[in-house]
């Protein structure tokens, strides 16, 4: 199996559809880390405390969410694979609302996948 073949491919988007669940499956296939976007513009694993740069990362899938009825509910989480392994998920605001450390990160990131589920 090629190293950037991303292991929800055979998942349905019933699995996908809220942050929640979209969370869950993804711990459950192993993406079970939290990341944030330090002030220093690096990646940090919650779990380890490494550091991450942006050639150091790769961004496996993203979902956007949207708020029914305010903007500012719109979410994005990405799915990350680290160069030592760690797989986890970074969740931002989408839009007008969206950090701008995780943006100024996300922008140097070269290989970031969307990947199709299928429908049924």
């Amino acid at each position: 199996m090629e190293e950037n073949t991303f292991e929800l491919e055979g998942l349905d988007k019933e699995h996908m559809k809220t942050m929640t669940s979209c969370l869950t499956t993804l711990t459950k296939v192993g993406y079970d880390v939290q990341f944030k976007v330090t002030e220093e513009g690096l990646l940090q694993s919650l779990t380890t405390k490494d550091e991450f740069k942006p050639e150091d990362v790769k961004i496996t899938n993203f979902y956007r969410f949207e708020g029914e009825s305010d903007p500012s509910d719109n979410a994005i989480l990405y799915a990350i694979k680290t160069n030592t392994g760690e797989r986890g998920t970074l969740i931002d605001a989408f839009g007008i609302y969206n950090e701008p450390l995780v943006d100024d990160f996300l922008k140097e990131v070269d290989e970031i996948t969307k990947r199709a589920h299928n429908k049924d």
